[in-house]
């Protein structure tokens, strides 16, 4: 069916799938323009995805980094915001079909803006998720807090040392930016906001192991940075463990490969993942319709003008396109998104007065340099040829992500909150509920009952 609130137009029909940086923006940077936009999305919010470990560590709300779309664009009159999970793109007739509560929509569009963006890659292993959640939705977020904060609890109940040994130790998977923040602020978090809270246990015998296949720190960022982020995690008593391979994870903790082959166990009860990144598979689904190719992450190989070959009004940006030199990060997408809707409108407005369009120029990233938080008050920053960490980094990196988080009273909150955290010890985002630390392990045995019932049925 169409879906619904679809009205005839004889406007340019602009689909964008996915409410991310990429998509947002795209839709945003079209508001002057004369056509009909459908962001469709299978989340109500935008997600400012990299303050998501401070939502996983209690410093800040997940609504503070995740306001609603619908009230982003709610003064934009030529956007309509759709809520659905895209399954398929058929270029051929060139509609979108996306699903909401059981119910498929069939969405047509002249051009296409896909930024459906990437999940958490496991390497082929993605029964690790159950016991390993990663890191880049609100649902992760929440699990982890609950799963973080429910190991200092049930610790405080427990009477065997070797158990409480298990749920003091707190395994981060991936020495990436997010992996470095995640390690740093558990340690934190255990040493500063929960120190003397508890009268069974102390909170700061907390064991944090963050550990990585790579031989370095914050490999993208270069050896002299990674070595920064590294002597300061270790300074706060984090244990590095580097050219470590996960080869299994469950319950009770995670078996480990060394560089020399030998395989060794640790005992957690709370492991974090930020490992890898998966696109979405909406880019296999372009892959086997047209001359496009994906990656080994699934991302497309785009044109230099960010169209899929064959389809020069279908465009892919953010996590989802391979574009050389471009990073997975916010600002590749935010780009991206602005760059296409540059495309769309030249080439509208162009149609509207009969004349050619200009042609399209290659799309061109601007590096604005990348971050990464190592503490309250520590962080490291790389601009262009410049390096540097400490303090000056850590304000730089405040200053940043306030500029980039959407709206007003969502800066408001997030500052607020910031300041709480690193004025004193508290953290104002500690509550915990056993619904959110074990919601996927209930969807999964949901899903088991479901599929027995419609079994019997069958039978």
């Amino acid at each position: 069916m169409s879906h619904p609130g679809a009205t005839a137009s004889d406007r340019h029909k602009v689909v964008i799938i996915g409410s991310g940086f990429g998509g947002l923006n795209a839709a945003k940077a079209l508001k002057r323009t004369d056509v009909d936009i459908k962001l469709i999305a299978r989340t109500t919010h935008h997600l400012f995805q990299p303050l998501l470990y401070q939502v996983a560590t209690g410093i800040i709300s997940e609504g503070e980094i995740a306001p609603p779309t619908r009230l982003i664009l709610r003064k934009q009159e030529n956007a309509q915001v759709l809520l659905g999970d895209v399954t398929h793109v058929d270029l051929a007739n060139k509609t979108v079909d996306s699903v909401l509560l059981g119910h498929t929509y069939r969405t047509p569009y002249d051009s296409l803006v896909i930024a459906a963006g990437a999940g958490q890659s496991y390497f082929g292993n993605d029964h690790f998720a159950e016991f390993a959640p990663g890191m880049k939705s609100i649902d992760d977020a929440l699990e982890l807090r609950g799963r973080i904060l429910g190991a200092f609890e049930q610790a405080e109940r427990s009477s065997d040392p070797e158990r409480r040994k298990k749920l003091l130790t707190f395994v981060v998977v991936g020495a990436g930016p997010t992996g470095v923040e995640m390690a740093g602020q558990i340690q934190e978090l255990a040493d500063q906001t929960l120190k003397g809270s508890f009268r069974h246990i102390d909170p700061t015998e907390a064991h944090v192991i963050l550990l990585d296949a790579a031989p370095a720190v914050l490999p993208p960022m270069g050896e002299k940075l990674g070595l920064k982020a590294k002597n300061r995690l270790e300074k706060m008593g984090v244990e590095i463990q580097l050219n470590a391979m996960v080869t299994d994870v469950d319950r009770n903790g995670i078996t480990v490969k060394d560089k020399d082959g030998s395989s060794r166990r640790i005992e957690a009860a709370c492991k974090v993942w930020s490992a890898g990144v998966q696109a979405s598979p909406l880019g296999r689904d372009l892959a086997n319709q047209s001359a496009t190719e994906v990656d080994r992450a699934g991302r497309v190989k785009v044109n230099p003008d960010l169209s899929i070959p064959g389809h020069p009004n279908v465009f892919v940006v953010g996590d989802m396109a391979f574009v050389e030199g471009v990073p997975g990060m916010a600002q590749g997408a935010i780009q991206g998104g602005k760059y296409v809707a540059k495309i769309i409108d030249n080439e509208v407005k162009a149609r509207e007065h009969g004349t050619m369009p200009k042609p399209r120029e290659p799309f061109s990233y601007f590096d604005k340099g990348s971050m990464a938080t190592v503490s309250k008050y520590n962080a490291v920053a790389q601009v262009g040829k410049l390096e540097f960490g400490g303090f000056i980094a850590w304000l730089a990196w405040l200053g940043l992500h306030l500029i980039y988080l959407v709206g007003f009273k969502t800066k408001i909150a997030t500052l607020l909150s910031w300041a709480v955290t690193f004025l004193s010890r508290q953290r104002g985002q500690l509550t915990i509920t056993e619904q959110q630390a074990y919601a996927r392990t209930r969807i999964e045995e949901l899903e088991e009952i479901a599929a027995a019932v419609q079994e019997e049925r069958a039978s």
